[in-house]
């Protein structure tokens, strides 16, 4: 912990979708952020944390993420699809 506090990191979680799951009373703020960040993303005002993308999960696909991840060179989002 000491060589992060002395480069003053912190670790900020937020779980998203803590407003639908309590139906908490300002439950359509999430509505809006989304289609803000939504918006945001189109205009491409800003960018996704993607990396790669592989494509389907696949023995073959996850052996490729998972060395990827292994160098500890990956940067973004790894992303495989149909779970």
């Amino acid at each position: 912990m000491v060589p992060l506090k002395a480069k003053s990191l912190s670790l900020h979680w937020e779980f998203m979708f803590t407003r639908s799951m309590f139906e908490t009373d300002d439950m359509i703020a999430q509505h809006q952020l989304l289609t803000r960040v939504a918006a945001l993303i189109d205009n491409h005002t800003i960018d996704t944390t993607l990396g790669e993308h592989y494509g389907a999960i696949t023995a073959a696909n996850l052996q490729k993420a998972h060395r990827q991840l292994e160098t500890g060179r990956a940067v973004g989002k790894i992303v495989l699809e149909g779970f």
